[in-house]
C-alpha cells in the first residue's frame, strides 16, 4: 500500500521544518558481575563442547568404516559442526565474563578408544550409548533449566542454540541404537548394553551427583543470570531423567535401565561435579 500524495507532501514539509535529531541510543542494562565460578563453568563448557566435537567426529569415522546408514553419517557430521559452534558461543561468554586463556586440552581425550578384540560395531555401540543415549539425553533437561534462569544476553543466546541442538543430538543416539539392534550384531550389542550400562551410569553419577552435592542447593542470583545452577539441581535432573527418559527408552529395546541404575548406586567412588 502507498501513501496519498498529500500525506507525502505534508510529511516532507514537517521533516524540513523540524530540527535534525540524532536517534537516542538504546540503554542497555548493566551486566551482573561475573564470579570466578561463572568464568570456570563457561571455560569448562568450551572444553566440553570442543571435546564432544572431536569424539563425534571419531564416532562418525567409525560409522563410515562400518558402512553405516548415510543418514546416520550425515547426522554425525552435522553434530560435529554443532559442537564447534557451541564451543565458539561458550567462548564468547567466557571472554565477556573476564575469562583468560584456557589451558590446552589433553589430546588423548579428543577421541575414542576401542578394544582390538571387539568388532567395530561394539565400539560404536559403546560410544553411542554412553555419549548420546545417556549424555545427550540428560543434557536436554539440563540445558533447559540453565536457560530458564539465564538473563545475560550472550549467555542466553548460547544456551538457546545449545538446547535446540541437544534435542537432535539425543535423537541421534537413540536412532543409532535402534539401527545397531537391527543388524546381525544385535545380540552382541544387547549383551554389551546389559553388561556395561551400570558402569556407564556410575560414571554419570560421578559427574552429576557428587558426595554432598544435594546440600549445595543455592547459588547467587548473579551466577544464575550467567547461566549457572546449583550442583544439587544436576542430581535432581539426572534422577528425573531415569524415570522419564532412560527407563522407557531402553525398555523399548528390552533393556532394563532401572536395574542398571540401582546397581550403579553401589559404586564406592565419586568424582568432582559441575559447579
Amino acid at each position: 500500500m502507498t501513501d496519498a500524495p498529500d500525506a507525502k507532501q505534508d510529511g516532507t514539509a514537517v521533516a524540513e521544518q523540524a530540527p535534525l535529531e540524532q536517534p537516542s541510543p538504546v540503554a542497555r542494562a548493566p551486566l551482573p558481575p561475573a564470579s570466578d565460578a561463572v568464568r570456570a563453568e563457561w571455560g569448562r563448557r568450551v572444553e566440553a563442547e570442543y571435546r564432544s566435537a572431536a569424539i563425534t567426529q571419531h564416532l562418525t569415522l567409525w560409522l563410515i568404516q562400518m558402512g553405516a546408514s548415510p543418514d546416520l553419517i550425515d547426522d554425525g557430521l552435522r553434530i560435529v559442526k554443532d559442537e564447534l559452534a557451541h564451543a565458539r558461543l561458550s567462548h564468547r561468554v567466557h571472554a565477556l565474563a573476564g575469562g583468560g586463556a584456557l589451558p590446552a586440552l589433553r589430546r588423548e581425550t579428543l577421541g575414542l578408544k576401542s578394544s582390538g578384540d571387539d568388532p567395530l560395531e561394539m565400539a560404536v555401540a559403546r560410544a553411542g550409548v554412553e555419549v548420546f543415549c545417556l549424555g545427550e539425553t540428560v543434557a536436554v533437561p539440563l540445558f533447559k533449566v540453565l536457560r530458564e534462569g539465564c538473563t545475560v544476553p550472550v549467555a542466553r543466546r548460547a544456551l538457546d542454540r545449545i538446547l535446540r541442538d541437544e534435542v537432535r543430538h539425543r535423537d541421534f543416539g537413540w536412532t543409532l541404537l535402534s539401527y545397531l539392534l537391527e543388524l546381525p550384531c544385535a545380540p552382541a550389542v544387547r549383551q554389551l548394553v546389559d553388561r556395561e550400562l551400570h558402569a556407564m551410569f556410575t560414571r554419570l553419577r560421578r559427574s552429576y551427583m557428587p558426595p554432598g552435592g544435594a546440600r549445595r542447593a543455592a547459588i547467587s542470583d548473579d551466577d544464575r543470570a550467567w547461566g549457572l545452577m546449583p550442583v544439587a539441581r544436576y542430581g535432581e535432573i539426572l534422577e528425573r531423567a531415569i524415570e522419564r527418559d532412560y527407563v522407557p527408552r531402553f525398555g523399548e529395546h528390552g533393556l532394563d535401565a532401572a536395574a542398571a541404575w540401582r546397581r550403579s548406586a553401589s559404586a564406592p567412588d565419586r568424582a568432582a561435579a559441575p559447579t
